[in-house]
């Protein structure tokens, strides 16, 4: 099993200090060519969530290098997935650091490959920036490498850009193999570099540092620094006129790209390999290296159509989800029985609307009403019939409040009125608000429900206004309410400025 306990090699381990050792190992495998183990050591990875991110790692960054992995490995719609999360986790805070600068290249470096270019060359280069502020050397060699490496394919992709782009992939690549220490990224930059001293003009010295990258890559399983560096030699040959010498290199570099499923370097080499073949006159080594580039095109076009078609799936069911998890707040606030807020939906959203009265400058209401006789009706006419009653009473709430107002069933027979934006002179809102409601109970015709009660249910009422503070509104209104049981049911009374001492009623 992977742990971060993986064997230390005798150099430079990329990342080291920034990624568990875990997804470490994925990469490593990746660049030796070992897609079957890769996929494999992936979902270990995976298995304990694939957004679970140990305290100790800088969680945006580990994110954003499991998008580069899973993109790698043809998982595009994780690959978003995980993009658009690191990128949300960067957000939070202005970016320094090793860790950040590797999580805005890195970012950076994803958006080239996809093809959204505009931001991308700019995420690039602040990263390069981030880390030189932070005295990270290790970290700025790496994202000078990155944008360096991206330069240089601009520059072979664009002749229009060329001497731009190539001049600023040797400055960033001089500098990224001089801070580099023996290792992956040290071989990346002299082979990177190595392309851009060709561009530049530099031939020689190009030549030479290519070798030497091969040699550095032997026996260490770099298919990604050997497929540059046999690149790099293909072209210069090429422009020699060598090409013999020049078609071996370009199948070499191809071969490593296919290796380590580089698609990109798969498409740009075969294109590469085509254009020598055909210069040599050799038909059937042009349409092998064309077939070679369609199937590079074509996998990675299936990928992306696939990927997306997953990822709007995901999308279409992670909406419905939200939807139905919206559904199950909503209706965790609900008392089923009358449709109303209940004690809870009460406590959640008073807060907003109290403050909201307060910042325009009105009076709070709160009006509390508890339904008398209601025992009598359970007792006489049977709970069902009871229910029907606190159904009834819900739907004169309604009729006598206004569509703003919060209504909610607080407990058993108890109801809450929260008043907003009252139409009424902000002063007199609850009593007129509650003196409705109490005359359209005692209006109402009960016979449908209870047929011939000897007593018909009516509300007493407390009304409270003041603080803009749901506690202190409640007990105000608590205490109107047992002043309304106390002087014989059926009326309104205001609890507000009573003392609050008073014995709480029986109701």
């Amino acid at each position: 099993m992977l742990n971060d306990e993986v064997a230390v090699q005798p150099e430079e381990q990329p990342l080291a200090g920034h990624i568990p050792a875990q997804d470490r190992q994925v990469r490593r495998l990746l660049d030796a060519g070992s897609f079957t183990e890769a996929d494999a050591a992936f979902d270990e990875l995976l298995a304990g969530g694939s957004n679970f991110v140990d305290n100790r790692w800088v969680r945006s960054t580990v994110l954003v290098h499991r998008a580069l992995l899973a993109w790698r490995l043809g998982r595009i719609p994780l690959a978003l997935e995980l993009i658009a999360e690191g990128w949300t986790e960067l957000d939070t805070q202005p970016p320094s650091g090793g860790s950040a600068a590797h999580t805005v290249s890195m970012l950076g470096f994803l958006l080239e490959g996809i093809g959204r270019r505009g931001p991308a060359m700019d995420l690039m280069s602040l990263a390069v920036q981030i880390a030189r502020d932070s005295g990270d050397q290790p970290s700025l060699a790496h994202c000078e490498l990155r944008e360096g490496i991206a330069r240089v394919f601009r520059a072979a992709n664009h002749p229009e850009q060329a001497a731009h782009q190539f001049a600023a992939a040797r400055e960033l690549c001089e500098e990224a193999q001089s801070l580099a220490k023996p290792g992956r990224v040290k071989r990346s930059a002299l082979a990177c570099l190595a392309r851009s001293l060709v561009g530049t003009g530099d031939v020689e010295s190009a030549e030479r540092v290519a070798h030497e990258t091969i040699t550095l890559s032997r026996d260490t399983s770099d298919g990604y620094a050997t497929a540059l560096a046999n690149w790099v030699l293909a072209v210069i040959r090429r422009s020699q006129g060598v090409l013999t010498e020049a078609r071996t290199f370009a199948s070499r570099a191809l071969e490593s790209a296919e290796n380590i499923h580089e698609s990109f370097l798969m498409m740009r080499f075969s294109r590469e390999l085509a254009e020598i073949c055909k210069q040599l006159g050799d038909p059937v080594g042009e349409a092998a290296a064309l077939r070679r580039a369609v199937t590079a095109a074509v996998s990675a076009v299936d990928i992306l159509k696939e990927g997306l078609g997953q990822a709007l799936e995901q999308r279409r069911v992670a909406t419905q989800a939200q939807r139905m998890a919206m559904a199950a707040r909503e209706a965790a606030l609900r008392d089923p029985l009358t449709g109303l807020a209940n004690r809870l939906g009460l406590e959640r959203m008073a807060p907003v609307l109290l403050e909201r009265n307060a910042s325009a400058g009105r009076v709070p209401w709160l009006v509390l009403l508890d339904v008398d006789y209601f025992k009598e009706v359970n007792d006489f006419a049977g709970h069902t019939a009871g229910d029907v009653v606190l159904q009834e009473v819900a739907n004169l709430l309604r009729r006598e409040c206004r569509a703003g107002d919060l209504l909610c069933r607080w407990a058993g027979d108890e109801f809450v009125v929260l008043l907003v934006d009252a139409a009424e002179d902000s002063r007199e809102a609850g009593p007129v608000v509650a003196e409705r409601i109490r005359a359209a109970v005692n209006a109402h015709d009960w016979r449908l429900v209870l047929g011939r009660l000897d007593q018909k249910p009516t509300v007493s009422i407390g009304v409270a206004a003041g603080p803009h503070d749901l506690d202190q509104l409640f007990a105000a209104a608590d205490i109107g309410l047992y002043k309304a049981k106390r002087a014989g049911r059926n009326r309104v009374e205001n609890g507000t400025d009573l003392p609050e001492a008073q014995q709480q009623p029986d109701r």
